[in-house]
């Protein structure tokens, strides 16, 4: 699996890019099919808390799947992004399955 991380008018720290790399490898386990994750990081409106964006795309044969979440930190934004992302996972294989 191929993770890329864009990190959209700032510089990611490594700290942040070992998070990242360590929770999207976690994608692993739910299934083998997954080619390429991409991460893209960014800050909205710096004047307000909520203002750190993750979007997490996957790709697995035939589909793209997203998700996205605005929070705090871009830890837990990654973190409630991942955890849609394994939902959306399950949901592909129970369809692959059925196929």
């Amino acid at each position: 699996m191929e993770a890329k991380i864009h990190a959209i008018h700032f510089d990611a720290s490594d700290q942040l890019q070992a998070f990242i790399a360590k929770k999207t490898a976690k994608l692993e386990k739910f299934s083998e099919e997954i080619g390429k994750v991409e991460v893209s990081l960014k800050v909205v409106k710096p004047e307000t808390s909520l203002n750190k964006y993750a979007g997490i795309r996957v790709s697995v044969p035939g589909e793209d799947l997203f998700a996205e979440k605005i929070c705090d930190s871009f830890e837990e934004a990654v973190d409630l992004s991942i955890d849609a992302l394994v939902k959306q996972i399950q949901k592909y294989k129970e369809k692959q399955r059925s196929k």
